[in-house]
């Protein structure tokens, strides 16, 4: 599904280096690592949100460069969710369907489908502002998901939920999953939600990839120092030349 080559992207003074995966039909794939890792920025590479880049990425074979983002097939769910302000909940689900010019009353329909699957047809006349974290993470969800996308990227979809909350998404998300029959790459900083949602983690230190590995292996040890330190909360030995 999705295949990245050699990946580099450079931002004022950070650089994502050098990045290599693959990622398959249906998988759920979860990237995790440190505030300024790069997690965010591969997530938004993985997408084609960068005009200039080293290397290659790929759905289906096909360069992303090579194709459209209004036909990329993706939707994307900010970490603040990113709703139009001015607009109501039935608005924001709208919008897309809206810029590829689906006529009025067929978008509406899919619209409101869309926000009646997810639980939250009532809200369709509330403006974001009036939604609680919960409703503004489904009404982002309904807005990404009402162009059936081939692939769901979500940046830190979870992180300002209260617990129960975040369970309650949780399971939204294997529904999504399960229903919708798509790719989801997710970004977070928990490793228990990481464990708990994905099929597979990639753990990102300092803009490299260090390691991919099944979800239900990531508290196991791991061959990496760097690795071992971040997933088990300890600060990495110095060289040996810097030992006292």
């Amino acid at each position: 599904m999705i295949s990245v080559q050699q990946y580099s992207v450079t931002l004022g003074d950070f650089q994502l280096k050098d990045i290599s995966l693959d990622i398959g039909d249906r998988e759920i794939f979860a990237l995790i690592g440190r505030t300024g890792s790069g997690k965010s920025v591969l997530l938004e590479s993985l997408a084609g949100f960068y005009n200039t880049y080293g290397g290659n990425v790929l759905y289906n074979g096909i360069s992303v460069s090579g194709i459209p983002l209004e036909q990329r097939r993706i939707g994307y769910v900010y970490q603040n969710y990113c709703l139009f302000p001015h607009m109501n909940v039935l608005d924001n689900v709208e919008f897309g369907l809206r810029m590829h010019k689906v006529p009025k009353k067929q978008r509406r329909e899919t619209a409101l489908n869309m926000l009646q699957s997810l639980g939250i047809e009532h809200l369709a006349d509330r403006r974001p502002d009036t939604l609680s974290g919960g409703e503004q993470q489904r009404c982002a969800l309904a807005r990404a998901l009402v162009l059936e996308p081939e692939i769901l990227f979500m940046d830190e979809p979870f992180s300002a939920l209260d617990p129960n909350t975040r369970k309650d998404m949780y399971r939204l998300i294997r529904s999504i999953h399960e229903n919708y029959a798509c790719t989801i790459v997710f970004v977070t900083h928990d490793f228990r939600e990481a464990a708990e949602l994905a099929d597979r983690v990639g753990i990102i230190i300092h803009g490299s990839l260090k390691e991919i590995c099944p979800a239900d292996q990531l508290f196991l040890p791991h061959e990496d120092e760097e690795v071992n330190a971040f997933v088990h909360g300890r600060s990495p030995e110095p060289p040996a030349a810097m030992t006292a």
